[in-house]
């Protein structure tokens, strides 16, 4: 029997960004916008976090914003104060420390970012994931997102967070990216894709995303049909992560799922 209870899909942010970063080398010169999601989850064991979107100080500051998105490809996400993480557990009557786990797919800085806010939280991560962050050259991270001495919980491997909320390995996007299941009492499961499927065009037509690990999309693109043979096999819905058009259709906030 699932320990889920409730389930919200909390919009942090919003960026603008090229579509070949989300579909590689397709859509270049097509600018896409895209959700920078976050998902809560209410389980009968406490409260899951599954993602904590970007550091809003990074973007109030004009100083740190130049410094950090200067160099990137599109302009740094909007991130108004009513969607910062703080704001959206305020809106449910919670507090940042009435999460009780924080479970990263991966430490991207529109995933990690946040993480100054749970600092009293376990923070569940890839192991592969943290070593992968630290190499020469790696993309899409800010090292200072996730350097403090967080607790940091290394996993490996598919494994239950609770009973009903499984987190599955999905390597590519990153080396050690991570999707979720998500049994809720009533319906159909939701499978986060996480990064793994920013857009339904992924799935759909098993697109790899833009940033493969060490540049290759094999692992990318076995994870996508991994997923798709998930969500076949449980009934599951699979839910792409930064798809603005699958959003707005599910978009219950602050309503629950459940």
């Amino acid at each position: 029997m699932t320990a889920v209870r409730k389930f919200w899909p909390l919009l942090t942010g919003i960026y603008h960004y090229d579509k070949s970063i989300s579909t590689r080398n397709i859509g270049t010169g097509t600018i896409i916008e895209a959700p920078i999601l976050a998902y809560l989850i209410e389980t009968t064991q406490g409260r899951i976090l599954y993602d904590v979107g970007c550091d809003y100080r990074k973007i109030d500051d004009p100083v740190l914003c130049d410094q950090y998105y200067g160099a990137l490809s599109f302009p740094p996400p909007a991130m108004p104060p009513d969607h910062r993480l703080p704001a959206r557990l305020g809106a449910l009557g919670l507090d940042p420390r009435d999460i009780d786990l924080v479970f990263l797919g991966h430490l991207h800085f529109d995933h990690a970012g946040g993480l100054h806010d749970f600092t009293h939280a376990d923070i569940h991560v890839h192991a592969a994931e943290r070593a992968a962050a630290a190499e020469p050259g790696a993309r899409g991270y800010f090292t200072d997102d996730f350097s403090a001495a967080y607790r940091w919980r290394l996993q490996h491997h598919d494994y239950d967070l609770a009973p009903g909320v499984t987190a599955i390995e999905t390597p590519g996007h990153t080396a050690g990216h991570m999707s979720m299941l998500i049994e809720l009492p009533h319906g159909a499961p939701i499978l986060l894709c996480g990064d793994a499927a920013d857009l339904t065009e992924n799935l759909e037509h098993e697109i790899a995303p833009g940033l493969c690990y060490r540049d290759d999309e094999t692992l990318a693109l076995a994870s996508i049909r991994a997923l798709k043979s998930r969500a076949c096999d449980c009934g599951a819905v699979l839910w792409p992560n930064h798809d603005i058009d699958f959003f707005r259709a599910h978009d219950c906030f602050p309503e629950h799922l459940a």
